[in-house]
């Protein structure tokens, strides 16, 4: 339960504050260079500039809507902008990292070495992306306390009724993730994000 606490913290802490940390699995926009291709990770699942356009403008809405219902003055905008540059560049080289490990990963499956090798590989990349993983919700959790430093009693007080809800459209997308047609459905390293499409790290300020 703990486990599952933090996870959905930070994904509330990424959604809310602006973390535009990029994880992009959209459809296929060239032709794939890998021989089974599922990988998600790979040069040729980029998304299409109208889609990195769509996710720019949904994150500039979002960011304006989160602002309104905070009410957050001039000072607390651009307090909160510095601390979100902060985290997207302490983010960047860890989410660089992890996509590394998952091209890492899918090269290991797709190659013709002994099963048991395979899997000792494996084992250790995954090993691998849980200290990533780690990593990441450490800096997520460190950005979203730097947020909270800088909000009144009365904001934060909003903050936590945003979040609360926040985890109840987590809850509500993850049983319908697990559902869908009476199955359950693959959910990734990161687990089920629906509906969200966030912006690449070069989000234009």
């Amino acid at each position: 339960m703990m486990k599952k606490a933090l996870i959905l913290a930070a994904l509330t802490a990424l959604t809310i504050t602006g973390a535009a940390y990029a994880d992009t699995t959209t459809a296929q926009t060239g032709t794939c260079k890998c021989p089974q291709c599922k990988c998600k990770h790979c040069e040729c699942q980029k998304p299409s500039d109208e889609k990195i356009q769509a996710a720019r403008e949904n994150f500039k809405k979002k960011q304006t809507e989160f602002e309104q219902r905070l009410k957050l003055s001039e000072k607390q905008k651009e307090q909160a902008k510095q601390i979100r540059l902060k985290g997207q560049e302490e983010m960047k080289p860890v989410m660089e990292q992890m996509k590394l490990k998952h091209q890492e990963a899918e090269t290991v499956k797709l190659s013709k070495i002994a099963p048991k090798m395979q899997e000792e590989k494996l084992q250790k990349i995954n090993a691998e992306l849980r200290e990533l993983r780690h990593k990441a919700r450490e800096i997520r959790a460190n950005n979203m306390k730097e947020f909270e430093s800088i909000l009144s009693k009365k904001q934060l007080k909003e903050l936590d009724k945003m979040k609360k809800e926040g985890r109840q459209r987590f809850d509500k997308g993850f049983k319908k993730h697990v559902e869908k047609d009476g199955k359950p459905q693959p959910i990734g390293p990161f687990g089920p994000r629906p509906g969200m499409i966030q912006p690449p790290l070069n989000v234009e300020e």
